[in-house]
């Protein structure tokens, strides 16, 4: 303006636009500071457009007097000026009104969620950044939903293992509280009085039994691992444990063998834990072999880990069933596990201690009997 109507010129419009900015600036900041009380963002939007114009005007008939500008130019320029704050008001509405059915559409979907649903999906008409707020609240239900069932999952089994070890507890505690009555009222004879104190000792045992392996199975859970690692040589190893198993089996007439491949790499491990998933899975092919019967217990190496199985001659376990066998209390049926020796948590505590190794268990496809087979990560 200086350089075509003269430095008069100049600083007049300078003065003239620094007033209307400045006074849009802080109408506009004043306006968002107090956006909790215009309402809704279209009303914000409206409100904003029509500032811009209200300033608008005013510089125009500050103009028209200052700078001498004639009524009808500045009556154009006023209606040129309405004229294109209209249509901004009309764009900018229709914008607010797009935006605000996303926003509405995304608030309904995350107030839904909160009540609870689980089976929607947030929806937005694009995909700019609310699309990808609607798609965080989507990955955000899928992961409730995940995290809700294994919750559910969870509770389910807790409430399982509380009745499962109530009446595991209250079997032997049933047995010897009549035991103990029938002692202290000395209504049997001294023989029997003997045999009643040889049950409770052993229905003692199976109570600590019992309860130490509750208490090593939730020192597992809770990641309460404090072993030494080593190499283990599982031929060493395998025939120690088979040769600790030797009475047992031979009481009932059953064949115990160990077959491990030549050169099989060392293992890994803590020996202590190993040899007791050894013990546990030895014990439970020798409680449900029949006489006459086999257990082998056999090793070798695959890839970068060390697998070992036992396997037994016995009637094996149902498809339906092999799922559930490392689970607690769980021996091959509910009525089962309330009848069957042990406590019930041998294979349960088999696979913690493999896990926490870095391993892992399973019952491989067989044909008659029962296999189970767990592998260890090579030593280095």
């Amino acid at each position: 303006m200086a350089a075509l109507y003269g430095l008069r010129q100049g600083a007049e419009t300078a003065g003239l636009l620094a007033a209307a900015g400045a006074l849009v600036l802080v109408l506009t900041h004043a306006l968002m500071a107090r956006r909790a009380k215009v309402g809704s963002l279209t009303r914000q939007f409206q409100l904003g457009v029509a500032l811009v114009m209200g300033v608008g005007v005013l510089a125009i008939g500050a103009t028209a007097a200052l700078m001498f500008v004639s009524a009808h130019d500045a009556f154009t320029m006023a209606l040129l000026l309405a004229f294109t704050g209209g249509l901004v008001a009309y764009a900018a509405s229709l914008i607010a009104s797009r935006v605000m059915r996303d926003i509405e559409s995304v608030r309904n979907c995350v107030v839904a969620v909160g009540e609870g649903q689980r089976d929607l999906r947030c929806e937005t008409g694009a995909p700019d950044e609310l699309g990808e707020l609607a798609a965080a609240a989507n990955r955000m239900i899928d992961q409730l939903s995940k995290g809700e069932a294994a919750c559910a999952t969870a509770w389910s089994a807790h409430r399982d293992l509380i009745a499962a070890v109530s009446h595991d507890l209250r079997t032997p505690l049933t047995a010897l509280q009549l035991l103990s009555e029938a002692i202290e009222d000395d209504v049997v004879d001294a023989d029997t009085r003997t045999r009643y104190r040889q049950q409770i000792s052993i229905q003692i045992r199976t109570l600590g039994g019992l309860v130490e392996d509750l208490f090593e199975l939730s020192r597992l859970e809770a990641g309460d691992v404090q072993w030494s690692m080593q190499q283990v040589s599982l031929e060493a190893l395998v025939e120690e444990t088979v040769e600790a198993m030797q009475a047992q089996a031979a009481a009932k007439g059953i064949a115990v063998t160990a077959d491990v491949a030549d050169g099989t790499a060392p293992a890994k491990a803590n020996p202590e834990k190993v040899q007791r998933v050894l013990f546990n899975l030895m014990q439970n092919a020798i409680r449900h072999t029949p006489p006459d019967g086999t257990v082998t217990v056999a090793a070798e190496r695959n890839g970068a880990t060390v697998e070992v199985e036992v396997a037994d001659s016995g009637a094996g376990v149902d498809v339906a069933e092999q799922e559930r066998v490392f689970e607690p209390f769980y021996r091959g049926g509910r009525e089962a596990s309330r009848t069957d020796a042990g406590s019930g948590l041998g294979l349960t505590i088999c696979r913690a201690i493999v896990e926490a190794h870095g391993g892992r268990i399973w019952l491989p496809e067989s044909g008659p009997g029962m296999r189970v087979r767990f592998s260890l990560p090579l030593a280095a």
